[in-house]
């Protein structure tokens, strides 16, 4: 990697802009604690949640994705500015869950859109959470500009 690209990746991986979209419990447990001061994201880099997907690079999806859901969540992926990335956050965004056998539920996020990391739990530890973020910052660091 040449040097200008190692501070371009060095700069995206110590801003990220995360953008939660919750679909169930991970979303409520998950996000609420990982959020509060004790484990303070901004420490890692990892800024408030913002409002909106063009506002973010970082898309947490969190739950159980339903069949009428996805094409929202397809949306929200479409208008995040590039490079953009993508955390899914428990065992229903990743695999469907305990609700795989559902007719309404996509088994697993990937389905949809390209998954960066993969935050298993039901759910997930805060400290997966920020372990979660870690691994998706030394991805970055070691990308290859316009390659994502």
């Amino acid at each position: 990697i040449a040097p200008l690209e190692k501070l371009l990746n060095w700069g995206r991986s110590n801003s990220l802009w995360p953008f939660g979209f919750g679909l169930a419990c991970c979303a409520i447990e998950g996000l609420m604690a990982v959020n509060m001061a004790r484990f303070d994201l901004s420490r890692f880099g990892y800024e408030v949640m913002r409002p909106s997907p063009r506002q973010a690079d970082v898309l947490l999806v969190c739950g159980t994705v339903s069949k009428k859901i996805a094409p929202i969540v397809v949306r929200l992926y479409e208008q995040m500015a590039d490079p953009k990335y993508v955390i899914a956050m428990g065992s229903c965004a990743i695999s469907g869950g305990p609700f795989v056998d559902s007719y309404h539920v996509v088994p697993g996020i990937d389905k949809l859109i390209p998954v960066d990391v993969y935050l298993p739990g039901c759910p997930p530890r805060p400290e997966a959470v920020i372990h979660a973020f870690l691994q998706l910052k030394q991805k970055i660091k070691h990308a290859e500009v316009g390659k994502k």
